[in-house]
């Protein structure tokens, strides 16, 4: 386990560290510019940026939870046994990156369901975890949860409390909380933000991680630890420590969200996990009804959105 090297008063939270499993050319920026019948064609760099991963969690003592992509897992089913083997939890990403609300609820059990499959069939484990690409679980794609239910999925972390241009549920509950639906209940965990003068602030990894200073995070998790007495969501992805990674078009913002700061992302993640603590979501999800059971024992309604 990573050691904490903050303030005392954090030393009990253990914080989630999480990665999703894709491709450099999976990124939802490319969708417009990079036909998927080309996936194919392209060198393929996830195996090694995510072996690069499991070395850096090794080298701290740390385990997390991989979401892994279904058609990743069905090329290279050796990479998923890796990772299990290394006592890291296996989740979903879904099988094929396509956005949530740009499919219907048929087309996205095919996905999940197929996914689910491949992921358990490689890694000799049940998968209970979901997390949508690029968090699509929004306001136009809340009938997934019905559909991971039915599907076996015990928790999902695809909400992102935060105004965004691609995703975000801004009014969502900060902390985890129990969605309830005809089907069943299952675990949200969303995704980790500070609150901040009135707002939702992203301090939880990926891009943010990358674009903005080191500082910025550990500003953030540490006040999430320290103030709210809560576990941080962290999320990263493989091609984020690729600086070699191939050059793709895409428009200029998209340029910046995705190759800025590559070069950084190694040595910020060596420092994050040795200011703070982390498990797998698994277990962050597990410790959960016992540190908050008034949250998780009450079905968290959004009836304005449902």
């Amino acid at each position: 386990m990573g050691q904490q090297r903050g303030a005392a008063t954090t030393d009990r939270i253990v914080n989630a560290m999480t990665v999703d499993v894709e491709e450099y050319f999976h990124v939802t920026a490319f969708d417009g510019v990079l036909p998927r019948s080309r996936w194919d064609t392209l060198e393929s760099r996830v195996c090694a940026t995510t072996d690069r991963v499991l070395r850096i969690l090794d080298d701290a003592g740390v385990s997390g939870t991989f979401f892994v992509l279904g058609c990743v897992a069905e090329r290279h089913p050796d990479l998923v046994r890796r990772i299990a083997a290394q006592g890291h939890e296996i989740a979903s990403h879904g099988y094929a990156h396509r956005l949530v609300y740009d499919q219907t609820p048929a087309a996205f059990r095919a996905d999940v369901v197929r996914a689910k499959a491949i992921l358990e069939d490689a890694s000799g484990t049940p998968v209970l975890g979901f997390r949508a690409p690029s968090y699509s679980i929004t306001p136009r794609s809340l009938w997934a949860f019905d559909v991971l239910i039915e599907t076996g999925h015990v928790y999902d972390a695809s909400i992102f409390p935060i105004h965004h241009d691609r995703y975000g549920i801004p009014v969502s509950p900060r902390e985890a909380y129990v969605i309830t639906r005809d089907a069943g209940s299952l675990v949200e965990v969303p995704a980790t933000t500070c609150r901040w003068a009135g707002l939702n602030l992203p301090v939880g990894g990926g891009g943010y991680f990358r674009l903005l200073p080191y500082a910025w995070t550990r500003f953030g998790i540490d006040r999430v630890n320290r103030v709210e007495r809560r576990p941080a969501i962290f999320y990263i992805h493989p091609w984020e420590l690729d600086p070699e990674q191939p050059r793709l078009p895409c428009g200029l913002l998209s340029r910046v969200r995705h190759y800025r700061n590559l070069h950084l992302t190694e040595s910020r993640l060596r420092r994050l996990l040795r200011d703070f603590r982390f498990a797998p979501l698994r277990a962050t999800v597990s410790a959960l009804p016992r540190s908050r059971p008034e949250r998780l024992s009450t079905a968290y309604a959004l009836p304005y959105l449902w």
